[in-house]
């Protein structure tokens, strides 16, 4: 395997291989996003689990609580998706500039390795974006935003808003 002899290929090459860096920049922003919305996933359900082991809800509050854990786990398991999609993403972005500085600065041709694995990482952070919109609109789905609790509108203390 021979390498570039001279200063201006090896220049090229790392100008090259660094423009998938941008990518790998967004990715990892996305990725503590994500990860954030993870956290909050999971000390959501140790609440709702604390509050259940704990024995303090009646069975119609206990209902509901189990239908809010199994939106939970669905969210958690399309966050999961989603950093693993995104995490793969960067791999490949990597594998990538690899191929692409070895590529200018040696004889291996890796232009056909570097294009697969560009776009790999690309359809990965898509599919990743995907999953992240269906978990933003799961959570979306679970709000009640402006609905008043029914015994709340029997005491009369709150006048339900006019439709």
């Amino acid at each position: 395997m021979n390498f570039a002899p001279d200063l201006a290929t090896v220049t090229h090459g790392i100008q090259l291989a660094v423009a998938p860096v941008f990518l790998l920049t967004a990715v990892s922003g996305i990725i503590a996003a994500v990860a954030g919305r993870l956290a909050r996933i999971i000390d959501r359900a140790r609440h709702l689990e604390g509050r259940l082991e704990s024995g303090e809800v009646d069975a119609q509050r206990a209902n509901r609580m189990y239908a809010e854990l199994r939106q939970l786990r669905r969210r958690g398991w399309l966050v999961n998706s989603c950093i693993a999609l995104l995490t793969f993403c960067a791999i490949l972005i990597g594998f990538t500039i690899i191929l692409l500085f070895l590529g200018e600065t040696s004889e291996l041709p890796t232009l056909r390795l570097a294009t697969v694995s560009f776009l790999a990482g690309v359809m990965c952070f898509l599919c990743a974006l995907v999953c992240f919109l269906a978990e933003t609109l799961l959570a979306t789905r679970l709000l009640k935003f402006a609905e008043m609790p029914q015994k709340l509108a029997q005491t009369g203390l709150v006048q339900p808003p006019p439709k």
